[in-house]
């Protein structure tokens, strides 16, 4: 059984949710810079029991977070299962029961440029991006698919400029940055394809 995260009330906690199947050096790249970008104190990993948008199941979640955990060693940064223990399946569903488990704290839901392009098709996204600041982190060849996304152009009034994200866990939501980084074109499903996983 893994350790479930703590959090301090007023901290900011940016969420970085996937299966990580398997989790690689991309995914450390963006929590570094979220955590340095965003201004956030911590970053937890939920590595979820599987993803509704997907067809076939994940690796066994066991697998993902021995892996994820061998991989992302930072102070600052915890790997979590908490999704399996609060038997949440969507997104809006682990960060309603987040909310209600630490009400003191700020949470920023994070995701990849790749997500935001489709984040419209997420069960209640409204209601995320209404409720919780959105950190979004440009992967390479996704960068005008999200920007001309359907929630970029509904909240396009609620985004802060790339050079005031150190503020995003402070802004009331709706609230979302968007910042471009340097990265690698390194993907889950890339190495599965492999054969490396």
């Amino acid at each position: 059984m893994h350790r479930l995260p703590v959090a301090k009330s007023g901290q900011v906690i940016g969420l970085l949710g996937g299966s990580f199947d398997p989790p690689h050096a991309g995914h450390v790249h963006i929590t570094k810079e979220a955590l340095k970008r965003f201004g956030l104190d911590h970053v937890w990993w939920l590595v979820s029991p599987g993803n509704p948008l997907k067809q076939s199941g994940p690796a066994p979640l066991a697998h993902r977070m021995r892996a994820a955990r061998a991989l992302m060693e930072h102070p600052r940064v915890t790997v979590t299962d908490i999704e399996a223990h609060l038997g949440t399946r969507y997104t809006a569903q682990t960060l309603v029961a987040l909310r209600r488990r630490h009400p003191g704290v700020r949470f920023v839901w994070l995701m990849g440029a790749d997500n935001l392009a489709q984040f419209h098709r997420w069960q209640d996204w409204r209601w995320i991006m209404d409720h919780v600041p959105v950190g979004v982190i440009a992967r390479p060849d996704e960068r005008m698919a999200a920007r001309l996304s359907k929630a970029a152009r509904i909240y396009r009034a609620a985004r802060l400029p790339g050079r005031a994200s150190h503020v995003l866990g402070q802004v009331a939501p709706p609230g979302w940055c968007f910042i471009n980084l340097p990265m690698s074109g390194q993907s889950s499903s890339a190495i599965r394809a492999q054969g490396g996983w």
